[in-house]
C-alpha cells in the first residue's frame, strides 16, 4: 500500500510517496502504523500526546477524510489511495 504525503510531511519522510507493508483487509490504522514505523520522524508531527492522529492532520482514503467514514478502523481494499495532509493555510489577504 502506498501513502501520498504533502507539504512538510513529505519533507520529513524524505519523499512524497512511501510504500508500506499493508494490504487489502488491513485497516487505515494498520497502514498508518506501518508508515510511522517506516518513517519514525513523522510520529511527532502526525500523532498527538495520546498517540491518536492529531486533529489538524487529515487522513484521506480515496480522497475522503476517514473521519467521515469508518475512521482509522476503515478496512482497506487493494486499489485504495491513502494520503496525509497537514493543515493548509495561506493565500493573499485583501484580494
Amino acid at each position: 500500500m502506498e501513502w501520498k504525503l504533502f507539504a512538510d510531511l513529505a519533507e520529513i519522510a524524505g519523499g512524497r510517496e512511501v510504500d508500506v507493508a499493508a494490504e487489502s483487509g488491513d485497516t487505515v490504522g494498520d497502514a498508518l502504523d506501518a508508515l510511522l514505523e517506516a518513517r519514525p520522524g513523522l510520529r511527532d508531527r502526525v500523532l498527538d500526546g495520546d498517540d491518536e492522529v492529531a486533529d489538524h492532520i487529515n487522513v484521506l482514503r480515496n480522497g475522503r477524510d476517514v473521519r467521515q467514514d469508518g475512521g482509522m478502523e476503515t478496512t482497506l481494499e487493494a486499489d485504495d489511495e491513502l494520503a496525509l495532509f497537514p493543515p493548509v493555510s495561506g493565500g493573499a489577504a485583501g484580494r
